[in-house]
């Protein structure tokens, strides 16, 4: 594969950035009769609605793609849920939002007792991971419409209006921090997919994995939602936050400040990448779109907070550590 290899996979960014802009358009149409009590934060990981004058409910809804489709083949389940978790709360906390619950819904083409308890081994261990209750859910049984398990979820969580974090304060200067990727975490899949076909998932290529093929890619997404909130209630101001995944560093973008940002200082890239684009031939640039390259979230402070925020955040990731800063040029530079 060269060029588009992720479109060549069989996904197309281009494509699907487009059917949710014609859905945002529809959405933004909705009449209610009464003022919106949505805060405004466009293209952010979350969205709070306004409860009263001082708190707000910050919303996030997704899933865990077609990681699903390792998982069976690999007939294992139990860790899918905390993919699940992960992918919700990661985002619902780049608000500055603590997460407090979350549904899940699994879309199944016939239930299966067994594979719905491994899913649910993984909720819970999710839950007790990102602090969070999942007080229900919904399991839909579709027939001929989903072939196996499909898993997703909605959280939601609490914050008040006035700790918003949009990015709006980040300056050209502050220090952008980054917490590692415990690997793919739940993007990219299909490009990896087609990347690493024909390789046996219960070996570890060449020796240079650390483990099983298999047991790399189904390791689960990171949850970082306990070290980011000791961090917001922290000395620290905290003026940005960023879920790395689909789009890699590029995620920084979305945050409301007219900066860019330089990557000069990257977080090692664990070997599964560097095995994806061997067999891929995809670009260094085409990589760093589709995949986090091991920094799973970044966090931007000011230069003055960043070595308490170092010695917070490396309590619980020794590896996190300062990789770029913001900037006056717009757009991502990797020195």
């Amino acid at each position: 594969m060269s060029g588009d290899a992720y479109a060549k996979a069989g996904v197309d960014q281009g494509v699907a950035d487009s059917a949710v802009a014609g859905l945002v358009k529809a959405l933004g149409a909705i009449q209610l009769g009464r003022p919106s009590r949505q805060v405004a934060l466009p293209g952010h990981y979350a969205s709070v609605i306004e409860l009263d004058q001082r708190a707000g409910i910050a919303l996030s809804t997704d899933g865990v793609g077609t990681k699903l489709l390792l998982a069976e083949q690999l007939g294992r389940y139990d860790t899918i849920g905390i993919d699940c978790v992960a992918m919700n709360v990661n985002d619902v906390i780049c608000v500055g939002a603590e997460p407090l619950a979350m549904l899940d819904y699994i879309a199944i083409d016939k239930a299966d007792p067994a594979v719905c308890a491994e899913v649910g081994v993984g909720l819970a261990r999710g839950a007790e991971l990102a602090g969070i209750e999942i007080p229900g859910g919904e399991l839909a049984q579709l027939g001929e419409m989903v072939r196996g398990v499909d898993v997703s979820g909605a959280c939601f969580g609490t914050v008040a209006l006035d700790e918003i974090v949009d990015g709006s304060a980040v300056q050209p200067g502050d220090a952008v921090v980054g917490l590692p990727s415990s690997g793919l975490h739940s993007n990219g899949y299909t490009l990896a997919r087609s990347a690493l076909d024909g390789l046996d998932l219960g070996e570890d290529p060449e020796g240079r994995l650390g483990g099983s093929l298999g047991e790399v890619l189904l390791e689960p997404t990171e949850i970082y939602v306990k070290p980011v909130l000791e961090l917001l209630r922290s000395e620290v101001e905290v003026r940005g936050l960023a879920h790395i995944t689909s789009g890699g560093l590029g995620n920084l973008l979305r945050l409301a400040a007219e900066v860019g940002y330089e990557i000069d200082e990257p977080l090692p890239v664990p070997p599964v990448f560097g095995l994806i684009q061997e067999r891929s031939g995809t670009s260094d640039a085409e990589m760093h779109e589709v995949f986090n390259m091991g920094c799973g979230f970044c966090v931007v402070v000011s230069a003055e907070d960043e070595e308490a925020t170092l010695n917070l955040l490396r309590a619980h990731y020794p590896q996190s550590g300062r990789i770029g800063g913001a900037a006056a040029d717009l757009g991502i530079r990797r020195g």
